[in-house]
């Protein structure tokens, strides 16, 4: 009797990678949103005010957020290393490699409350300004994406260093997310502290 020859194996799912890619388009989508609404409300306020948009006596500290700015460099080369060291199977420098990018994040929090407590922003102005709104919803948002990419560190240090090292996908998954993380950063960045 003959036989069908064995069928192909299926090529794997990337389930994991279009789910990030898909999450990261939609935070884009939201970031990009939201600076378009603080672009527009600046006009507004620039047009009906005398020129001021940023409360008179408050003052963006530049250097914190061009600190942040800098720092994603480095979570972009940290989390392409975890990549690299991931394909030659080199646990010991992927570790070293998410740990770094995931305490950049934190270093990236720390810079935006410095900026926080150097501006004692009040929510609500009392000349009915939504500076301080959007300033705080734009920023919070973005301390929001920084939380989650922690979080995104160290899950894909347990994952990967815990034994699935088959499972590649998430560190590239993992170093997608920190770019997007960047590129949001740095749209926000152009737009509140260099725009003002």
């Amino acid at each position: 009797m003959l036989a069908l020859p064995q069928a192909p194996t299926p090529p794997a799912r990337r389930q994991l990678f279009v789910g990030t890619a898909v999450a990261c388009s939609a935070g884009f989508t939201l970031i990009g949103g939201m600076m378009g609404l603080w672009l527009r409300m600046r006009h507004r306020a620039l047009s009906v005010t005398d020129g001021t948009w940023v409360p008179k006596k408050i003052s963006i500290p530049e250097v914190p957020s061009n600190i942040m700015l800098l720092s994603f460099i480095g979570i972009g080369v940290f989390a392409q290393w975890a990549v690299y060291a991931a394909r030659r199977d080199d646990k010991r420098h992927v570790a070293i490699a998410l740990g770094l990018t995931g305490l950049l994040g934190i270093a990236v929090i720390n810079a935006q409350v410095a900026v926080y407590v150097h501006m004692a922003l009040p929510i609500r102005s009392a000349d009915g300004s939504a500076y301080g709104i959007m300033f705080y919803a734009a920023t919070g948002t973005f301390i929001a994406f920084l939380i989650i990419g922690i979080v995104f560190s160290f899950v894909t240090a347990f994952r990967y260093l815990g034994g699935r090292t088959s499972e590649r996908e998430i560190v590239t998954a993992h170093a997608i997310y920190w770019y997007f993380a960047a590129a949001a950063f740095t749209m926000l960045w152009f737009v509140v502290y260099v725009t003002k």
